[in-house]
């Protein structure tokens, strides 16, 4: 069992480069953040765990574990280690802190998710991010690989079950809305006008088959960290803050192989059995029966695709019937299991190696009511759901309040 005992996010509105700033400062304003939010000196952290996919290329900057104790010199001398698994990075970064504290090793790790996208051209960027697919071996003849991939997702989808535009639409007129109640989302103060969400190709023009702009998510700069404890040690704080931290109820992780055509090939009830696979290991492992337990869903949304397909895949309507939630205004706030109330990838932003940590960052303040313009009411458990590549590692995290001692 995993506490979450205090979270960050940086102003994901920001581009580094432009302040003179880059990738480690990015690291040292999340990092020292997310430990004063917990109320946690540095001394009492025993590990650090970051996730990050493409500093090399972006920055030219590997080795970012021993960046952390480069720009916080108060964590010379903690271990920590680095990981990449595409836009689920910081996913696999909390995951391997959790076994870290669940094999007793330490009592309170922090982690960071971190991305630099902004110092480059944004068609640089976007090769750059690539190599989170199988390099020169997808056969996708395009000239933007993931909106391309994405794209055929939606089309093998409306091949089995059909598929309107109108609904992907909304999912990006939902979450652009959405985005303009969090202080900290790239798009706060992006205007649209009555033809941004339709498929009029002046406002919202094809970027690759079955890819217009608006259904893609933003190339963005921007770090997140989280605290992470024990149960004595959160015990501990909890008496010392008079603070109730957030808990990681359960969690699931599955990989398929790069190749994006593959995937579909192993197509079952549900387009990607393996996704299904780690959102039902979540609810297992938290001890729920499914998505009616759940209050809220923070879910990747690279693409209005992905989050389509997710819809389905979390059980929000049965295989095939993704617009039933939309139409029935299930995944709005107010809704019966609102979706992206952050905004998502496509309203908040999405720095690739952050996005899994700051899922969890607002999936925590969200069980502990402290979400704010974006807060469900009474929110008692919010589930994530963070894919990286196309659909090649994803991870799902159910998070809940601690109960009173």
């Amino acid at each position: 069992m995993t506490f979450i005992l205090g979270s960050a996010q940086t102003d994901f509105a920001r581009v580094w480069s432009r302040e003179g700033l880059d990738i480690s400062d990015m690291i040292r304003e999340a990092a020292l953040a997310a430990m004063e939010d917990a109320r946690v000196e540095p001394a009492r952290i025993g590990a650090v765990h970051v996730g990050n996919a493409f500093a090399e290329l972006q920055r030219g900057q590997a080795h970012l574990g021993a960046m952390v104790a480069q720009v916080i010199p108060e964590l010379w001398g903690v271990p920590a280690m680095r990981h990449e698994g595409a836009c689920a990075s910081a996913s696999l970064a909390v995951l391997s802190a959790m076994a870290e504290i669940e094999a007793g090793r330490y009592d309170c790790v922090l982690v960071i998710g971190v991305e630099e996208l902004k110092n480059t051209p944004g068609d640089v960027a976007s090769v750059n991010q690539n190599a989170a697919g199988w390099q020169g071996r997808e056969d996708i003849d395009c000239r933007f690989l993931w909106p391309a991939v994405f794209g055929l997702a939606a089309q093998e989808y409306e091949r089995r079950h059909g598929l309107d535009r109108r609904h992907l639409n909304r999912i990006a007129e939902i979450n652009y809305a959405n985005a303009r109640r969090n202080p900290l989302a790239q798009t706060r103060r992006w205007q649209f006008n009555a033809l941004s969400f339709t498929d009029d190709d002046n406002a919202n023009p094809l970027i690759e088959p079955g890819t217009r702009r608006q259904d893609c998510a933003q190339i963005t700069d921007g770090a997140a960290a989280l605290v992470l404890a024990a149960p004595d040690f959160a015990e501990q704080w909890r008496r010392r803050t008079g603070r109730r931290p957030a808990r990681i109820a359960g969690w699931g992780h599955r990989n398929a192989g790069l190749r994006f055509r593959d995937k579909l090939a192993r197509a079952g009830t549900h387009l990607f059995p393996h996704l299904r696979q780690a959102i039902e290991d979540a609810w297992a492992r938290a001890g729920i029966p499914g998505i009616e337990a759940v209050s809220g869903i923070e879910t990747h949304d690279c693409f209005t695709t992905t989050e389509y397909i997710a819809i389905d895949h979390l059980g929000l309507t049965p295989p095939g019937q993704s617009w039933q939630a939309i139409e029935e205004g299930v995944i709005e706030p107010g809704g019966r299991c609102p979706v992206n109330m952050s905004g998502g990838l496509i309203g908040c932003g999405h720095p690739v190696g952050a996005t899994g940590a700051r899922m969890l960052h607002d999936a925590a303040r969200q069980v502990l009511g402290q979400a704010g313009e974006m807060q469900i009411p009474g929110a008692t458990r919010i589930q994530t759901l963070n894919i990286g590549g196309s659909f090649g590692t994803v991870v799902s995290f159910v998070v809940e309040a601690a109960q009173d001692a």
